[in-house]
């Protein structure tokens, strides 16, 4: 391997531990970045980099060779991490193809975060990749995972994006990227499923102690840690997918090497917000069979944790019976507890701050309109409470004036003004959203132009998406439908 510069951490606020070593030898592979030619920080996270308690001003004058993997910084243990998954229902063993992980980032505060360089060179577990990253995707990532952070759903972040001064093939020649991300942990639903193939009991339960110990230290002395565990994790994705939903948010590509233990979301491939509401909204250009559309995401999140049980029934209890028994019983609450989450939060869309039976099909009827007469979904919740709005002709047609009347009865029959919940939907739906065509406006400047200006626009917009300022239109204009059923996403590999 060869040698990279050591740098010093404390100089740039970094404080660096890898506990994730300290795991059997089969989890994970020693393995430094690939040097690159000309290393250069086009886009650094300042906000994310205060909250981690870094030397901004310092990692941007001299940072670029460590976020390129040209540097490194004393305390790191580079490694690449071993992990199976399904993918699009195949299982298949897998591992860190493009990432290298170079440890833990201690805050002052004793929060750690995984800091992890995506596009850092080959691995063990590259097979026939090289190891290497677009410019695209890694912007790509930055802006979602970005726009997801201030939407308020638990994800990744991305550190910076930083140009190698070298290029990648794949269709076609592209300047080279890696982009810095910042993760509670990157231990996925994978993880377990490569543990489980090796058939060792004490490999598995000591990532499963890890886990604990990391993500769930209240439940370390629990009657029994590990049926404990994975309700946790089913309470985590119910909340995240939830969440998902709420924002029209399609992630594109939901295996299970891209699904965290610790519910975030991971992994922005061929991820995507829906415009026009369909729930069979399909993006991605590897999603032949519609396996991941938005409306399929809680299926797909339920299957995902069957196969995340499945992994823990030798540690549940020593009788198969009994584990997959108890197993069941937890599984089966998922679609309830993803109903309640989803529930909750389409009722503060709509304004509503009790209870009642009848919520349910008042929000379903309005999905159900939506996509009758393909409305924005963004922009119909934002402007719900406008009466200017419901004079429009999309919303003159008979169905959707019961339902409005329907709807404001409900807010009626609430002690909270309607004034109030406006205040309440203006805080749950967002007024606007990294829209597609933006995005890809943005990154085409970017890519082919070398010119940042509209992607920084776009980062400024989308990182205050529930306030009411005065954006310029076209950050709430939607496209032609043309557009979105032309649009794909690819995964960037």
């Amino acid at each position: 391997m060869k040698t990279l510069l050591e740098l010093d951490p404390v100089y740039y606020g970094f404080n660096f531990e890898n506990s994730y070593v300290q795991l059997p030898s089969i989890f994970h592979k020693k393995q430094l970045p690939t040097k690159v030619k000309n290393p250069n920080i086009v886009l650094f996270n300042d906000s994310l980099g205060l909250k981690l308690d870094l030397n901004i001003d310092r990692i941007k004058m001299q940072g670029s060779q460590f976020f390129a993997g040209n540097g490194l910084y004393s305390g790191t243990i580079p490694i690449a991490q071993a992990y199976a998954g399904h993918q699009f229902g195949n299982f298949n063993i897998l591992g860190d193809g493009r990432a290298i992980l170079l440890g833990e980032h201690i805050t002052q505060n004793k929060q750690r975060f995984d800091i992890q360089l995506k596009g850092s060179g080959i691995t063990p577990y590259s097979r026939s990749g090289d190891g290497r990253a677009a410019l695209g995707p890694m912007l790509r990532e930055y802006i979602i995972s970005e726009a997801m952070h201030a939407l308020g759903t638990p994800t990744t972040r991305s550190l910076g994006v930083t140009t190698t001064g070298e290029y990648v093939y794949r269709q076609h020649k592209y300047l080279g990227a890696v982009l810095t991300r910042i993760a509670s942990s990157h231990i996925r639903v994978g993880t377990f499923q490569f543990a489980a193939t090796t058939h060792n009991l004490q490999q598995l339960q000591a990532l499963a102690d890890y886990s604990i110990s990391r993500h769930f230290p209240e439940i370390a002395n629990s009657e029994n840690k590990y049926l404990e565990l994975l309700r946790q994790v089913i309470d985590l994705q119910a909340s995240l997918i939830a969440k998902w939903m709420h924002v029209g948010f399609i992630h594109g590509v939901m295996n299970t090497d891209n699904m965290s233990i610790c519910g975030e979301t991971i992994d922005y491939g061929p991820c995507a917000f829906m415009n026009t509401y369909h729930p069979e909204t399909v993006f991605s250009s590897i999603d032949a069979n519609s396996r991941y559309a938005f409306g399929n995401q809680p299926n797909i999140a339920h299957w995902n944790l069957i196969r995340f049980a499945e992994t823990l029934l030798p540690l549940i209890h020593e009788s198969e019976k009994q584990s997959i028994f108890l197993a069941t019983e937890c599984l089966n609450e998922f679609p309830k507890k993803f109903l309640t989450f989803w529930l909750s939060g389409m009722r503060k869309k709509l304004g509503i701050f009790n209870q009642e039976t009848e919520d349910l099909s008042l929000a379903e009827n309005l999905l159900m309109h939506l996509q009758k007469n393909e409305a924005d979904f963004t922009n119909t919740f934002r402007t719900l409470g406008e009466e200017s709005v419901h004079n429009r002709e999309l919303y003159q047609n008979v169905e959707y004036r019961n339902w409005l009347a329907q709807w404001k009865a409900r807010l009626a029959r609430q002690n909270e003004t309607f004034e109030q919940s406006i205040q309440l939907m203006n805080t749950a739906n967002p007024k606007v959203i990294p829209r597609n065509h933006l995005v890809e406006e943005a990154l085409e400047a970017a890519v082919e132009s070398g010119d940042m200006t509209l992607l920084n626009d776009l980062l400024l917009i989308v990182s205050n998406p529930y306030a009411d300022l005065n954006h310029p239109p076209k950050y709430m204009q939607v496209p032609e439908l043309l557009y979105d059923q032309q649009y794909k996403t690819y995964c960037g590999t």
